[in-house]
């Protein structure tokens, strides 16, 4: 579904995500909930892990890949309890990890989708 969902996105801005990997794990790794202060692995959605293409340079070799993680059992609960289709929130969720590796903040995207509503 994930990968449904990035291909459903514009050739061009599909581009220009370079190669981005995707993954879907069941859950966030507990250190990652350590950094966010979260409680409760269903409190995250998904994740952006990389460097933002506002800031990579040519320089950089961290040699880990840019990786968008979309964690799918706190996905399904989301989906269970609201009223958007699954393939809605996959794609939302995708689109808004995607935000940040083009360097926009949670901030920004949410302006974004306010303006867009």
């Amino acid at each position: 579904m994930a990968d449904e969902a990035y291909l459903r996105l514009p050739e061009r801005f599909r581009a220009l995500t370079g190669d981005l990997v995707l993954r879907t794990p069941d859950y966030p790794e507990e250190d990652v909930l350590r950094e966010f202060g979260m409680q409760s692995p269903y409190e995250l959605l998904g994740l952006y892990q990389g460097v933002d293409l506002t800031r990579k340079s040519l320089f950089d070799a961290s040699g880990l890949p840019d990786t968008v993680y979309l964690y799918r059992l706190p996905i399904l609960r989301y989906w269970r309890e609201g009223t958007d289709t699954l393939e809605e929130i996959v794609e939302h969720v995708l689109v808004h990890e995607i935000g940040h590796h083009f360097g926009f903040s949670d901030d920004d995207m949410h302006a974004i989708e306010d303006e867009a509503d």
